[in-house]
């Protein structure tokens, strides 16, 4: 089994330490795996002033050699895999087989956004005789980005692939967490060849980074993953200076199950998609909202799923769910569940942690669980379900919009009158029928109301991180 890096911040095409630096945690045994280097304000002023040199080259380097580039490192990263994904499960904790596929699902973004760099296109307008309107579609500039811990691979390759496919350069402010995979992107990336400046990263406090990258003029599009709370606070920086934002922010996310479904199938591919990742995951199904006629028939098989779910150290073959990131979250998942069990909630299964060493929590299901516990309105991010019987679809419709945010969304029906309701009903920046998949390469993903705006992924990915330029041109002075 490969060892854990090295870490270092990548600066203008160069590896560095600092005076400065934090331990890495492995989360399901609490050892330290390694040493963290902390930006220095000197640091993000080298970044700053690399990233506006290697905009001024990347900018002009043609849509093909932008592809090549990202296909390359793809193919390193490709080449990797298993070092990388030894790497993400001792920082994360999670199961070595997701981790396995959260490098290819990085890779995924690599490639995707590779093809859609050479397919930016801009369009004539039609006008008068002598004159010609003509769309142009330019790099925006340098990004400052901003990537979560919970997917240390695939998330800050989402944003990399964007930036670079579209000729801007880049900041990342990788998680402190989890930077291996970052730190794996920035390697695959510098032996593909990519010219120094066009992607730097570094690791540090965020309030300081965030402050420094944000306040400078230079900088011209945020994008950020992770929570509603900080996505507002980087926002209103991002204002002050008249800077566009992308934000991928929380959700709580809904799952509306009509009666006319597969209860079984339903049930048992819920209680596997919600343990996914320990259910850390913006995406990830939490308020299951079921038909009161087979509600306590899908709450028995999902609870009887759930609880089964193998728990343990993420590089045993048979674990299906590892750690939580952190000690806070096993904090919060407590609180969670005793608000909601004082309240009158009925505990299934679960509910604590589990052992004394590592950050493992039971999966957890809850059901009947009154309106007002802090469960229904805020994100658990983490392995707990709630399933309540709603008495029709405009019930379930109503509970699932009735909080403030609108990442994702599900339902199962096989009913195509339902199915129509649920897409044109659901406040959601993404609805899943029958399925629980609600991100891809080639989809555009993101949210609406307090989960964000902007999208990642599909045709409509790259236009965040592109200016639209209108170009009027007379073949003669008027």
């Amino acid at each position: 089994m490969s060892t854990y890096p090295d870490l270092h911040l990548y600066i203008d095409g160069e590896w560095r330490r600092t005076a400065s630096d934090l331990p890495v945690l492995n989360p399901a045994t609490e050892e330290e795996i390694g040493r963290l280097p902390h930006a220095e304000a000197s640091d993000l002023d080298d970044a700053l002033d690399a990233a506006e040199r290697g905009f001024k080259v990347w900018k002009q380097a043609a849509p093909a050699e932008r592809a090549n580039v990202l296909f390359k490192a793809s193919a390193l990263m490709r080449e990797r895999q298993e070092e990388i994904a030894t790497a993400i499960t001792a920082e994360h904790g999670k199961p070595l087989t997701q981790a396995r596929l959260e490098v290819i699902r990085g890779c995924e973004f690599f490639e995707w956004d590779a093809g859609e760099a050479t397919r930016t296109y801009g369009r004539v307008i039609p006008s008068a005789p002598g004159i010609r309107y003509i769309v142009h579609h330019q790099p925006i500039g340098i990004v400052a980005a901003f990537s979560p811990w919970n997917f240390p691979m695939s998330q800050p390759c989402r944003k990399v692939a964007g930036a670079i496919a579209s000729g801007c350069s880049i900041i990342l402010k990788a998680a402190e967490e989890t930077p291996a995979g970052a730190l794996h992107i920035a390697k695959a990336l510098h032996d593909a060849g990519l010219p120094p400046g066009v992607l730097n990263l570094v690791f540090g406090t965020p309030a300081n980074i965030s402050a420094r990258l944000i306040s400078d003029d230079r900088v011209r599009l945020v994008a950020f993953t992770g929570s509603t709370t900080v996505g507002r606070h980087l926002t209103t920086l991002a204002t002050q200076h008249m800077t566009p934002v992308l934000m991928e922010l929380g959700g709580h996310a809904p799952v509306i199950v009509c009666e006319d479904t597969d209860v079984e199938a339903a049930a048992l591919t819920g209680a596997v998609r919600k343990m996914r990742n320990a259910g850390q995951v913006c995406t990830s199904p939490t308020r299951f909202f079921v038909h009161e006629s087979i509600f306590e028939e899908y709450a028995e098989i999902f609870v009887r799923r759930a609880a089964e779910t193998k728990v343990g150290n993420g590089v045993d073959p048979d674990v299906e769910m590892g750690p939580l990131a952190n000690p806070r979250r096993i904090d919060a998942l407590t609180a969670m569940v005793e608000d909601a069990v004082a309240k009158g909630a009925e505990l299934r299964t679960g509910g604590s942690r589990r052992g004394n060493e590592g950050y493992f929590f039971e999966p957890t299901v809850l059901t009947n669980v009154p309106y007002n516990a802090d469960v229904m309105h805020e994100e658990p991010f983490g392995p707990l379900a709630i399933i309540n019987p709603v008495a029709s679809l405009d019930e379930g419709i109503e509970r699932a919009n009735g909080v403030p945010y609108g990442l994702a969304a599900y339902g199962f029906t096989n009913r195509a009158d339902y199915a129509d309701r649920l897409v044109e009903e659901l406040e959601a920046g993404n609805v899943s029928i029958n399925t629980l998949e609600a991100s891809l390469p080639e989809t555009p993903f993101g949210g609406v109301k307090s989960s964000g705006y902007g999208r990642e992924g599909g045709t409509e990915g790259l236009h965040n991180y592109m200016i639209t330029k209108n170009v009027s041109h007379s073949l003669k002075i008027v």
